[in-house]
């Protein structure tokens, strides 16, 4: 239960600061909570980062375009304003290392067309 917490921090500061990532910690707190409380994993279900961030991905097993890219150009914005402005070789390798992992994630995420979101918005509003 203490993991699920702490990894729910970690995914609530992730909304902040792009660097972290915010699915996956949401991913580990869900498995953490689902292993411990069934009420406090109901509690995290009904969180507004829990159905911003992690339900869209887990019914429909992707991202929209828009999402992917809303996640991922402020995080090379800031990683490569670093690599140009400090001259310190390690750091510049870890930067490339970590735009090179971010992005091979975000190839391997399905991609689901923006309509698919909508009509199923549409759908629900109509029940």
């Amino acid at each position: 239960m203490i993991l699920g917490f702490l990894t729910f921090g970690l995914a609530a500061v992730g909304c902040i600061i792009p660097i972290l990532p915010t699915v996956p910690f949401l991913i580990l707190s869900s498995l953490c909570f689902m292993q411990t409380s069934e009420k406090i994993n109901n509690w995290f279900q009904s969180t507004k980062i829990y159905k911003k961030h992690f339900l869209p991905y887990k019914e429909q097993k992707g991202m929209t375009l828009k999402t992917k890219l809303l996640i991922i150009i402020p995080v090379y914005i800031i990683l490569l304003s670093l690599f140009i402005l400090k001259d310190i070789l390690a750091m510049r390798i870890v930067i490339a290392v970590v735009l090179i992992a971010k992005t091979l994630v975000f190839i391997k995420i399905k991609t689901i067309k923006q309509e698919k979101k909508e009509s199923k918005n549409t759908i629900q509003a109509e029940q």
